[in-house]
């Protein structure tokens, strides 16, 4: 198991981070677990620089529609990048695999045909606590690391 860090210096971006506009998508599924991710992440956009008004938030049932609402977002609203947050933790049948395997796939599907970035804040899990353990616990805030990968790709692509 990794608890690896991700570091990236934003400082010399603010300009170029002050101009982006930036979808979340969040899976109301597991509510208590996703509005944490949220949250965490839209603090995280607005520590960097992005502004409040430039981030545009919609709400999907679950993390099987995440890449439909990550394509509304980058299709209608004309967002640069895209966060994804939700929680799917596994239950006793392989629904857990078919929602899993279909988000992630979905959600990769949405990022090569659009050729923008997506953050990926979805958590999987084996039970709630480990799921916790992810929104600020001893694993981190995946919520929060998704912005800095979006954010982070996107200042990336600027120098291409």
């Amino acid at each position: 198991m990794s608890d690896a860090v991700f570091k990236y210096d934003f400082s010399p971006h603010k300009f170029l981070l002050s101009n982006l506009k930036i979808g979340i998508v969040t899976a109301m599924w597991n509510s208590d677990i996703t509005s944490e991710l949220k949250n965490g992440a839209h603090s995280k956009l607005v520590e960097l620089g992005i502004k409040p008004h430039n981030i545009i938030k919609i709400d999907v049932a679950g993390a099987f529609e995440l890449p439909l609402g990550a394509s509304q977002l980058i299709n209608i609203s004309r967002c640069d990048g895209v966060i994804v947050l939700g929680c799917v933790i596994k239950g006793d049948t392989p629904h857990f695999d078919y929602v899993c395997d279909g988000a992630t796939q979905g959600i990769m599907s949405v990022m090569l045909k659009t050729q923008k970035p997506i953050g990926f804040g979805l958590i999987t899990t084996l039970n709630n606590q480990q799921a916790l353990e992810r929104t600020g616990g001893i694993h981190g805030h995946k919520g929060t690391e998704a912005a800095e990968t979006v954010l982070q790709q996107l200042i990336e692509y600027q120098n291409l």
